[in-house]
């Protein structure tokens, strides 16, 4: 009934009004709402709301958001010129639907506002560089594959390579930091949400989070939508709060597909893949979003996670997204089954920003473990031809070793920045034959790193870390 007086109170307002012509699943043909946008928000005479996805001479194409079918001669009236989803401060720490709804249970959510949810990318002269690193408190990222605040960084691998375990680290180290982190699950099976929720509330990973979450079993339309709707929400914390704020889209292939089937029903023209024309331009004009302020310096970073079918980096969609981002993090399922997580592929992977929030040492540390993986890579194989190995190609084995021991790490475990730095300084300047303990390594070396505030304690320190883990030397 409150349906119908909305309903009939635009009607009265002058706005436009339309008739169903046409009923194709959720493609409805409507006739006589000209003049309207793309994206503008529709509301039906049964109450149901869509939103206009093709404007034609004739009529216009709008994607139905009911459940319900709809009839032909059913009235349309334009709500909105544009589509708007809720926004506000109080979605923080909830779990939503893609309509704003709640789906935890604790209760209605008062949005602060409402916001485009097909909003322009802020204009480059509105920009500032970036310069601050942002924590993920895994030791393979922050120290070897860093992103700064503000950065686009994609998140490449297989099925089931550990592409949304990694995002959930990330978002539960933000618990230690000034950051909100909006996740947004893109057409996700219920027992991959369910375990995911699960997670980030046993370590404290909710408190700083919002979660958008549309199934596999609801409309293609909210699918679709999910990551614009996750988007506005982000760029109301960032551009209304001055909020430093994260967005993980998990994962853009399936939006792909998603938007490949309304394309392909809507009667678009396929392209490569079978993919509309403008499906790059459908990333790039969400990831673009993402960025720092000059009026106010804050950020928002952007780390969309994309399928890469069998490891081919080089298929369509990882193309598009590697060419839009700054960036790369791939995992490899051959490390993978080596037990090293996350599996992330030294050789391929790159961040063309994030050296610019290391500080020297960092710097250093970095370049010194990626050149000593490599040589350890390459004393690995002549170590199976059973030679006798000099002293650097046996150093560089050993010490190879200890490092990939402490680049593995569970789910819930995380480092700071100077934790990961004390680790492998440690590790990188241990004599040939030391015998560590990296156990004990890694549990002592989150203490030790809060005793750190100068050069001199960072030394002093690395120094006392070292001869307590130090088991001997062998003969």
């Amino acid at each position: 009934m409150a349906d119908n007086q909305h309903f009939n109170r635009l009607v009265e307002n002058g706005n436009p009004v339309g008739e169903v012509i046409g009923v194709e699943g959720f493609l409805i043909k409507v006739k006589g709402l000209h003049p309207v946008n793309a994206h503008a928000l529709i509301l039906f005479e049964d109450g149901s709301k869509g939103f206009v996805h093709q404007v034609l001479e004739a009529h216009v194409v709008v994607l139905h958001l009911g459940v319900l079918k709809l009839t032909a001669g059913l009235l349309a009236v334009v709500q909105y010129q544009e589509l708007v989803s809720k926004v506000g401060k109080d979605f923080i720490g909830r779990v939503v639907s893609v309509m704003g709804e709640p789906l935890d249970g604790k209760g209605p959510i008062a949005a602060n506002a409402v916001r485009p949810v097909f909003h322009p990318a802020p204009p480059l002269h509105t920009r500032k560089l970036l310069d601050t690193q942002l924590e993920s408190g895994i030791t393979a990222i922050d120290s070897l594959f860093p992103i700064v605040r503000g950065q686009r960084m994609a998140l490449l691998g297989d099925s089931k390579s550990g592409k949304s375990t990694l995002a959930t680290q990330l978002i539960i180290n933000q618990k230690n930091t000034d950051q909100i982190v909006v996740y947004s699950l893109i057409a996700k099976r219920r027992s991959d949400i369910d375990n995911l929720l699960k997670h980030l509330e046993e370590n404290g990973g909710m408190e700083k989070a919002i979660v958008i979450v549309s199934t596999m079993f609801e409309s293609l339309i909210v699918s679709y939508l999910a990551p614009y709707v996750a988007c506005a929400m982000a760029e109301y914390l960032w551009q209304e709060c001055d909020q430093d704020t994260v967005i993980i889209y998990d994962d853009l292939t399936t939006h792909a597909h998603v938007t490949r089937e309304i394309a392909l029903m809507s009667g678009v023209s396929p392209g490569r893949d079978s993919y509309p024309g403008d499906m790059f331009y459908a990333h790039s004009s969400l990831l673009e979003r993402a960025g720092r302020l000059e009026s106010t310096g804050k950020h928002l970073t952007s780390i969309p996670i994309v399928l890469a079918a069998g490891g081919d980096i080089t298929a369509y969609l990882p193309t598009n997204i590697i060419s839009i981002t700054d960036g790369q993090w791939i995992l490899d399922m051959s490390i993978f089954r080596k037990g090293i997580r996350p599996a992330i592929n030294m050789g391929l992977s790159v961040t063309r920003v994030g050296g610019v929030g290391h500080n020297k040492r960092q710097k250093t540390i970095a370049a010194q473990t990626l050149k000593l993986l490599a040589d350890y890579r390459q004393a690995e194989e002549f170590s199976h031809f059973g030679s006798e190995l000099g002293p650097e190609a046996r150093r560089s084995l050993e010490v190879g070793k200890h490092i990939f021991e402490v680049l593995t790490q569970g789910p819930g475990d995380t480092y700071s920045v100077m934790a990961q730095q004390l680790m492998l300084d440690i590790i990188l300047n241990a004599e040939l034959g030391s015998i560590l303990d990296i156990s004990k390594l890694k549990l002592m070396s989150r203490e030790a790193a809060t005793k750190v505030t100068t050069e001199i304690l960072y030394e002093q320190t690395k120094l006392e870390l070292k001869n307590q883990v130090m088991l001997g030397v062998k003969s």
